[in-house]
């Protein structure tokens, strides 16, 4: 057992990784950051539904072990920092881990309010809020250090509609798919360097002296890498997922007619991934059409290919011939948000930070500071997180319940502000708006 300073690991037990498998005993102890703002809410509310559902999927035999971990404004109450060393070393040892969302500075301003979200140029009392212990140091995206000190490559997105839910797309009840989004590469790990810098100048000369192409002499320049190696270990991660939830296709998608040799190149190497590791199980598009005469081999993951601007059209007019979706940083980013919204945006939707071995899965919307302890907000996207969590940790039995509980409460309009207000608006009589917990003992009532 490792020592830690203000982090205490309760009993129970340590999730492990043996030859890249998931060991999990019926005591899982998971690691727990409450976030910021309205994640004083939403965590509770999401913990009453999983140990609802635990406890009636496995009559008492299994649990959840919550353990308590601090970042954000709790980090700088226990340790005087907003991102805390030790925090980061907790979920290494635990291996799985949910939080809640977390206050991103995003002005030009020198300090920041982890209580209000306020920014201001100064230090001490918060000027919006009056409170004096939650200003701190401007810093960078919480979630984005999570991803890089863990090397947590893949984002996962899963995106499917509930009935019920207003939408805008007529064909939303057949959107049910997951995106994997790189999560370490690309514009993540570009360089972007301003108009008339030294560097910029530079490399506007070295393409034209090596290429003979001219770049305007006032532009800005960006740099995106795209390796063989962050590309190889997000298709595997795609391919795995297909695999293990018996999904029918992989889709590689990229603006490689344009960018050849990075998003051309995710594309490329996706397929030759697909090939050698998982050839016993996949079939590419155009042997499918070349060999086969387009008739699809029981039991076979298709693995095709789509341009990162076409796929948004396709996601709208057919979106049940997509199951997995694999992307590079920035397409992964947008078609994220544009796919959630054909769905009417439940929570903004669930959403996982993942390596081969760590799990963080965690609430995909912002802090909401001025709803906190209201017990208002909409919890779903923490709690469809969890049920990702579930899932992962092999509870499917426990993570259906969850489901089958959200879909009646939404079914029969028992549902937070958010969601009634969309209801009414389409002429829903029968509406029955609940706070934050309301609507996790909605579910609840539900399983």
């Amino acid at each position: 057992m490792v020592d830690f300073k203000e982090v205490t690991i309760p009993e129970g037990d340590l999730i492990e990784v043996k030859d890249g498998q998931l060991v999990v005993g019926n005591r899982p102890i998971i690691g727990n950051l409450r976030g910021d703002g309205i994640g004083l809410d939403i965590t509770p509310a999401m913990q009453a539904v999983v140990e609802a559902a635990v406890d009636k999927a496995y009559g008492g035999e299994r649990r959840m072990v919550w353990c308590p971990l601090y970042a954000g404004l709790e980090g700088l109450h226990h340790y005087g920092s907003e991102f805390p060393d030790e925090t980061v070393e907790a979920i290494r040892y635990l291996k799985v881990a949910i939080k809640g969302p977390f206050t991103t500075p995003i002005g030009e301003e020198t300090h920041v309010c982890l209580h209000c979200s306020h920014q201001q140029y100064h230090p001490g009392q918060c000027d919006k809020c009056g409170k004096d212990d939650g200003v701190t140091e401007r810093f960078r995206s919480i979630n984005v250090r999570f991803r890089q000190h863990l090397d947590l490559f893949a984002c996962v997105r899963p995106i499917r509609y509930f009935e019920g839910v207003p939408s805008p797309n007529k064909y939303a009840d057949k959107v049910n798919f997951v995106i994997f989004r790189e999560n370490t590469e690309d514009v993540y790990a570009g360089y972007d360097f301003e108009r008339g810098s030294d560097m910029a100048q530079a490399i506007i000369k070295l393409v034209e002296e090596k290429t003979g192409r001219q770049i305007r002499s006032d532009s800005g320049i960006g740099i995106k890498p795209i390796s063989v190696f962050g590309t190889s270990r997000l298709v595997r991660k795609a391919l795995q997922w297909a695999v293990a939830q018996k999904l029918f296709s992989v889709t590689l998608v990229h603006k490689g007619n344009i960018m050849k040799f990075t998003e051309g190149s995710f594309c490329k190497w996706g397929y030759e991934l697909a090939a050698k590791e998982f050839g016993d199980v996949t079939i590419s598009e155009k042997k499918l059409w070349d060999e086969l005469d387009g008739k699809m081999p029981a039991g076979k993951i298709l693995v095709k290919d789509r341009i990162a601007d076409s796929i948004f059209q396709q996601i709208q007019t057919r979106p049940d011939e997509y199951s997995v979706l694999a992307l590079p940083n920035l397409n992964g980013d947008y078609l994220s948000d544009a796919a959630i919204a054909l769905v009417g945006g439940l929570g903004l939707g669930p959403g996982a930070n993942m390596s081969d071995d760590i799990a963080l899965f965690e609430a995909t919307h912002g802090t909401a500071p001025k709803y906190t302890g209201m017990d208002k907000v909409n919890p779903g996207s923490l709690i469809l997180s969890a049920v990702m969590m579930l899932n992962h940790l092999g509870w499917n039995e426990a993570a259906d319940l969850i489901i089958k509980g959200m879909e009646g409460a939404i079914r029969d309009a028992e549902v937070t502000y958010d969601l009634a207000r969309l209801m009414k608006r389409e002429g829903r009589e029968d509406v029955t708006e609940v706070s934050c917990s309301g609507f996790g003992q909605a579910i609840i009532k539900r399983m």
